[in-house]
């Protein structure tokens, strides 16, 4: 119970955090094991249902741009969302099949160091980048396939899925809580992806029970405090803070493993 208390928080908090949820699931039992702490990686189990979570999080934050997506047909505002969503998803389903291989990333833990380094530039030339206005109806097309694009980079283990979508979106003159918005609509069709294809793997078997229930609802409410906390200071405070986070941790990482 306690270990899908801790990764349900881990899950929820970086998963919408400019700092990489994959990174952290790997770094944080590294370092705990350091310490003489032995914590097992979360198992397929847990990571799904803590998807999940994350999952019905930004669900229930952008319920109302949901609504407008499901109304598409008389919403030209859900139609323009629908058409940059699933624009910008295109290229995470032309990389999935090496979500295999990169994986295999992971295994030398100093590898997430690098990865959290490397967040940390992107994360200094998207607030470099940060002094659009467009909002998200204004969104074009190749909007989409930037923004998409800086997506399927993040199928690397270390790399900011956030960070990275929000970096591209600054970097496409968006205003940065509009950037933010773009980001985390567009990680709903690869948050549930994921999330669905392992529930899909244990179908038959009985590895869910109540621990899991408990972190998939940690993970769903650390998560909607997430998305709400990070849009309503991103205009404050930026990018910058995650930056020096993930450039810190990284560093630490690499020196240490």
């Amino acid at each position: 119970m306690f270990s899908a208390i801790i990764w349900g928080l881990i899950q929820g908090l970086t998963e919408f955090l400019p700092v990489s949820s994959s990174g952290h699931l790997v770094i944080i039992p590294a370092f705990m094991s350091k310490l003489g702490v032995e914590v097992a990686e979360p198992s397929l189990a847990v990571s799904a249902v803590l998807h999940l979570g994350t999952l019905v999080a930004v669900l229930y934050y952008f319920r109302d741009d949901v609504a407008k997506v499901l109304r598409f047909n008389r919403d030209p505002e859900g139609r323009k969302i629908l058409t940059l969503v699933g624009i910008g998803t295109i290229p995470v389903l032309i990389g999935y099949p090496l979500r295999d291989t990169l994986d295999g990333f992971q295994d030398t833990v100093s590898n997430v160091g690098w990865a959290l380094i490397a967040t940390s530039v992107i994360l200094v030339i998207g607030q470099k980048l940060a002094t659009g206005s467009r909002t998200l109806p204004e969104g074009r097309i190749p909007d989409a396939v930037v923004v998409g694009l800086s997506q399927a980079v993040a199928l690397i283990p270390g790399i900011s899925r956030s960070g990275t979508t929000i970096s591209a979106a600054n970097g496409r003159g968006f205003d940065p809580a509009e950037a933010a918005r773009f980001s985390f609509l567009l990680g709903i069709p690869a948050i549930a992806g994921g999330g669905l294809s392992q529930l899909i793997d244990l179908a038959g078997t009985d590895s869910l029970g109540w621990d899991l229930l408990v972190g998939f609802l940690v993970a769903a409410v650390s998560g909607y405090l997430a998305i709400r906390w990070f849009l309503s200071a991103i205009k404050r405070i930026g990018l910058l803070p995650f930056a020096v986070y993930c450039l810190v941790v990284g560093l630490l990482t690499v020196i240490v493993f």
